[in-house]
């Protein structure tokens, strides 16, 4: 299935490598385990009681940020510039709500489709400036734009409708924690919280088996809804789809000689399950179900991978230490490639599309700042693209928010 997004720029092409890996050959795929990664003793999934603001950010992390902006220290300055010079940092924007949003493949058509992601992100980026200048004009607009919405949206509609409510919210969650657990006053946030539960959860929660950046993008949404709305259910709802797919998004060498499936998928031969993995029949550590398709929208998974973990440790149970592995080497591969490391034959024909975006920041700074693992290669991608921007679907300012931040 396709997914609404503008073609990116075509990535290098490479030759010869010197990358070794192993097609091995493999028993039916009905006889291999498609349990989810699991520690060995994992907790139920929702907290006892939930942290707030908790989606993507917590109140240490924004404290760090703005300090950090006040100190006019590097990278954060120049990345609060960046924001605050963006069209989703104006206090003149005009929000431009629909009761029914159309979204077809590639967004063909697209009513409401570009207004609403972009209205979202504007949200949380007016949030965002409004906890790091302290500035209520900020704070007020945020509002405007969610009332606004919450006022009129009744549905999505057309092919593209769960990776849009995915994309749309996964932002609306990062702005309203922010505004209604830091501003002194959002008489409409009840009914902010009804929209998400009613027009967005629904079509959220119970995951897709199209490509998995929409299924990994649709249960970021559904992990950021359930912490707005304390909605102990619906978040371990989300954990459950988080550790059946991400095993079966990244491919690790411990998996064997074929990558995981998730949970539902249907994916029971070996041939449906190279298919699904765009015709790739050799696996290596951190190789993605997409990574024959692109890097963008590989991108899209990996960022949404963690972004849902971050949500996860700032709500006391931490999903990092499960996914680490997989994360890691997949940010490690992507990131070595688009440096410029020729693409060996065996992987994707020897040739890669497109870049992962500015989707590195928060899953960096988790693994190698956090947990100490070393990252050579994307921390030299991650570095080479600060401060990073917005994707203009449901990535914004990753380099202000998570940027070596400690908290």
């Amino acid at each position: 299935m396709r997914t609404g997004t503008i073609p990116r720029v075509l990535g290098t092409a490479a030759a010869l490598a010197a990358l070794l890996t192993t097609a091995l050959a493999a028993p039916a795929v009905a006889e291999r385990s498609t349990t989810p990664d699991r520690s060995p003793a994992q907790a139920a999934a929702a907290p006892a009681a939930f942290t707030h603001p908790g989606v993507l950010v917590s109140r240490p992390q924004l404290d760090f940020v703005r300090g950090r902006v006040q100190a006019g220290a590097q990278p954060w300055k120049s990345a609060y510039d960046q924001m605050m010079g963006s069209k989703y940092a104006s206090l003149t924007r005009t929000a431009k709500p629909r009761a029914v949003v159309e979204c077809g493949s590639y967004s063909n058509p697209n009513n409401g489709c570009t207004d609403e992601r972009e209205d979202a992100i504007a949200a949380y980026t007016l949030s965002l400036a409004w906890y790091i200048t302290q500035d209520s004009r900020y704070a007020q607009k945020a509002i405007q734009i969610m009332d606004a919405w919450s006022a009129v949206i009744k549905d999505h509609t057309n092919s593209n409708a769960p990776l849009q409510t995915g994309w749309a919210g996964s932002s609306w969650p990062r702005a309203a924690e922010i505004i209604k657990y830091t501003y002194s006053s959002w008489p409409n946030s009840g009914r902010f919280g009804t929209m998400l539960r009613d027009v967005y959860l629904p079509e959220v929660t119970n995951g897709s088996h199209s490509n998995g950046n929409w299924e990994l993008s649709m249960t970021e949404a559904a992990i950021g809804i359930a912490v707005f709305l304390e909605d102990r259910a619906a978040y371990d709802k989300a954990v459950g789809k988080f550790r059946g797919r991400v095993p079966a998004y990244i491919y690790v060498t411990a998996d064997g000689s074929l990558p995981k499936v998730a949970p539902g998928s249907g994916l029971d031969t070996r041939a449906k399950v190279i298919n699904y993995w765009q015709g790739q029949s050799t696996f290596m550590d951190g190789l993605s179900q997409e990574t024959c398709r692109d890097l963008t929208h590989t991108g899209y998974g990996l960022s949404a991978i963690s972004h849902i973990a971050e949500t996860s440790r700032i709500q006391g149970q931490d999903l990092y230490p499960e996914i680490a592995d997989r994360l890691r080497h997949a940010m490690g591969l992507h990131a070595k490639h688009q440096l410029g490391t020729p693409v060996p034959s065996s992987l994707c024909g020897g040739s890669l599309k497109d870049h992962l975006g500015p989707v590195t920041e928060v899953g960096f700074n988790a693994l190698a700042n956090r947990l100490g693992y070393a990252m050579t290669n994307t921390q030299t991608l991650t570095e080479r693209q600060r401060p990073a921007g917005s994707n203009n679907l449901f990535v914004a300012w990753e380099t202000l928010t998570h940027a070596n931040n400690p908290a």
